[in-house]
Order: structure tokens, then sequence, then C-alpha cells
């Protein structure tokens, strides 16, 4: 099955802006991004061992997420950005808020959220391009190629979930309006998937 778009709003000027300038919060979060995305890919693991090709597939995103995690984190380095904690975004919060919780539906929703999450960085590593130096747009272009394969995957495991017939592209549609609410929502807190700058 194919989809039309994976993002039904773009990321706002406002939010491109505030990233250009504050590039230090912007790596720091997006290191974080990349260990939950690990993290969850690992948590599916964990609890959905009946599905031999996802494991197989799950394994390889976690590798994948881990080594982009190492690799903001030599960029932070290089430019004294000290790692430190900072809170979270609202935005995988509030779409979680929209998982079911029976089985198998549970299993299907994350996978849709995932793949909502990882759409909504490919679609912000593109637009982070138009403003930030070479170096850091060099690095955001070339992960734009493993972020679609993620969401790809992860829509394409949510197609073999057994649901029924239209479940997939309709609940699609429901954490893509959450997404776009979040996108757009003004927050007054800056994060790699933050809403629009107040």
């Amino acid at each position: 099955m194919k989809y039309a778009q994976l993002s039904l709003v773009p990321t706002p000027d406002a939010w491109l802006e505030r990233a250009s300038e504050q590039v230090a919060v912007l790596l720091t979060d997006h290191a974080n991004c990349e260990k939950k995305a690990a993290s969850t890919a690992l948590n599916l693991m964990y609890r959905y061992v009946e599905y031999p090709d996802l494991l197989d597939s799950l394994s390889k995103l976690a590798r994948e997420e881990l080594r982009h995690f190492e690799q903001v984190l030599r960029l932070m380095r290089d430019r004294g950005i000290p790692y430190e904690q900072i809170a979270s975004a609202r935005y995988a919060g509030a779409l979680r808020k929209n998982v079911r919780t029976h089985e198998p539906l549970r299993l299907l929703d994350l996978l849709i959220m995932s793949a909502v999450i990882e759409a909504r960085s490919c679609e912000r590593f593109g637009r982070l391009c138009e403003v930030l130096d070479k170096e850091l747009t060099d690095f955001y272009a070339s992960l734009l190629k493993s972020e679609a394969r993620h969401f790809e995957n992860y829509l394409k495991f949510a197609e073999k979930i057994d649901a029924p017939q239209g479940e997939v592209a309709a609940r699609l549609e429901v954490f893509l309006e959450a997404d776009a609410a979040l996108i757009l929502m003004p927050d007054d807190q800056f994060r790699f998937h933050s809403g629009a700058p107040i």
C-alpha cells in the first residue's frame, strides 16, 4: 500500500528560525531522539517476539539509530557543546495517547505512531538543510534516506498485522492529524519535535 504523504503540514518557518538560533538545544534533543528511537525498537523487540521479520528489521533499525546518536554526539563534541539532560518535548507523549490498549491493535498503533514520528523527523531534516551551516546541512541530508526507510518499514509491518480492512489507513489518518496539530500548536519549549515557537 502506498501513502501519498506522511506529513499533513510542513514545519513552520518560525521553528526553523529558532533551530538556527539554538543549535546546541537542537543537537542535544536530536541526540535524545535517536536514543529514544533505538529504545522504541528494542522495546518492540522484547514485547513482540512472535514476529520474526519484525525482530530482524527492528534490530537493524536500533543499531542504525544508535549510530546516528553517536554521530550527533561527535558533532556536539567538535563544537564544544556539552551533552546535558533536558526535558523532553510534548510530541511523542501526546501522540502516544492515541495508542489503543488491546492487541493486536496496540501493536498496529505503535507501528503507525513510530512511522509518523520517523516521517516528521525526515521532514525536519530536509527543512533544516535550508537554514543550517554546511557541516550540519551535509549531516542532515545524509540522514534523509535512512529516516525514510524507517517510516516505510514501520508501515510495511503495520500492514501485516491482523486488523480489519482499511484499519492502517484509518489509524494513519488519526496519527497524522495529531502530528499536524502538535507541529502547528504554539509551544514555549524549543525541541526537535516541538511546535510553533511562542
